[in-house]
């Protein structure tokens, strides 16, 4: 595909090929395996088989229309597709580290990743330190000699925190580390951070790719020498392998992405602005917002603030904080009370007693997640019927 093509057309055309049948939309191959004239053709594909299709735990023509299309988009040079965006996580860290290893990960992290850096990789000998998102200080101190990995997750969920990707990645190329984000809550459509300096992108397809919570996936961007020569290898063997369903979903996801990302980004800058002026609210968190802590760096490296907001309601207690919390969700007629996000619908959610409760209350807490936070991300619906439904609660 041409490189002068811009993001849109890419979004539409890019990874596509067509059978010998010539459809217009991309083929779904549903099949487990792939057939061979002769025993020395399957043992040469076999031989090489990244570049051939033998198995789809491996290698599927769906699979890799998405992939190709995908890193387009991103800007990097091939992709890995997974089963989910923990699974990516999985794989990438996999491919780069070992025991004995060290992370230097962002304390803004999502729960499940944090879980599976402490209590996962940790029984395997690979220790994290977490850190200020926005402490450069805190990151170069951070460093040993057998740091391999910068993870960062920016916007983070859910208090949307963002990280300066280029400065954090010329502190990760000083210490010789591989720089990974995970770029789920913007997306290429909002942020590319391979331009920015990121060696890696990281991807829970389930998010915005997909864009109206119908499947999993995951996916890893940059480098062809990382993906096919460290990852490719891991996903071969491990098999956290993206169905060929889900990538043709994702696929087609993707042709829609920009517009949608463009959409959810304006209704959720008037959500935010409709929040800090609610005097039931005390604190919105939104890229977008000249309130956020980090709009500058918003301004730099995004193109919009994104779909997801978060914000606290009033309470003296914790106790207080959640009954309030809960009374908002609860009064929800609209909103989907669920933990997914990048939906068409628009989802709210308690992050301390969801996507973040299996974390110790200490690591709640050092990451800003109180009883009075709520997550919402917003959809595709009216805007002005989204804020009258969290109005519901709110007036409670």
């Amino acid at each position: 595909m041409d490189d002068s093509l811009n993001f849109d057309t890419l979004a539409v055309r890019s990874g596509t090929v067509r059978t010998d049948y010539n459809e217009h939309s991309e083929a779904l191959f549903l099949t487990s395996s792939f057939c061979f004239n002769s025993a020395a053709e399957a043992a040469e594909r076999f031989k090489h088989s990244e570049d051939y299709y033998t198995y789809s735990r491996f290698t599927n023509p769906t699979v890799t229309m998405f992939q190709e299309r995908l890193a387009a988009l991103e800007g990097g040079e091939a992709c890995i597709a997974t089963a989910s965006g923990m699974s990516a996580i999985l794989s990438v860290v996999m491919a780069a580290t070992q025991a004995g290893d060290h992370i230097v990960s962002s304390r803004a992290l999502f729960g499940s990743t944090l879980g599976m850096f402490s209590q996962i990789f940790g029984r395997f000998g690979i220790t994290t330190t977490y850190v200020d998102p926005n402490d450069l200080d805190a990151w170069r101190a951070a460093v040993r000699p057998e740091t391999k990995l910068f993870f960062v997750e920016t916007p983070s969920n859910p208090l949307t925190e963002l990280c300066d990707i280029e400065a954090i990645g010329k502190i990760s190329k000083a210490a010789g580390a591989l720089f990974v984000v995970d770029n789920s809550f913007c997306s290429p459509a909002v942020q590319q951070p391979l331009k920015l300096g990121a060696d890696v992108v990281m991807h829970s397809a389930t998010k915005l790719i997909d864009g109206q919570g119908r499947v999993l996936g995951g996916a890893l961007v940059g480098s062809r020498a990382f993906i096919m020569e460290k990852v490719f290898p891991f996903v071969r063997t491990a098999g956290p392998t993206l169905s060929a369903f889900n990538a043709w979903i994702l696929l087609k996801g993707l042709e829609t992405l920009s517009l949608r990302a463009e959409r959810h980004s304006a209704s959720a800058l008037h959500v935010a602005r409709w929040l800090e002026a609610n005097p039931c609210v005390k604190r919105v968190y939104y890229p977008g917002l000249e309130s956020h802590p980090q709009y500058e760096i918003a301004r730099r490296q995004q193109r919009s603030g994104g779909s997801v907001l978060a914000f606290e309601v009033l309470g003296d207690t914790p106790e207080q904080q959640r009954e309030n919390a809960w009374r908002v969700i609860d009064g929800t007629k609209l909103c989907s009370i669920t933990a997914n996000l990048g939906d068409t619908r628009t989802t709210i959610t308690h992050p301390a007693t969801t996507t973040h409760s299996r974390i110790t209350a200490e690591a709640r807490a050092a990451a800003g997640i109180t009883e009075a936070l709520l997550r919402v991300a917003i959809g595709l619906e009216d805007v002005g019927d989204i804020c009258t439904d969290l109005g519901r609660g709110l007036q409670k």
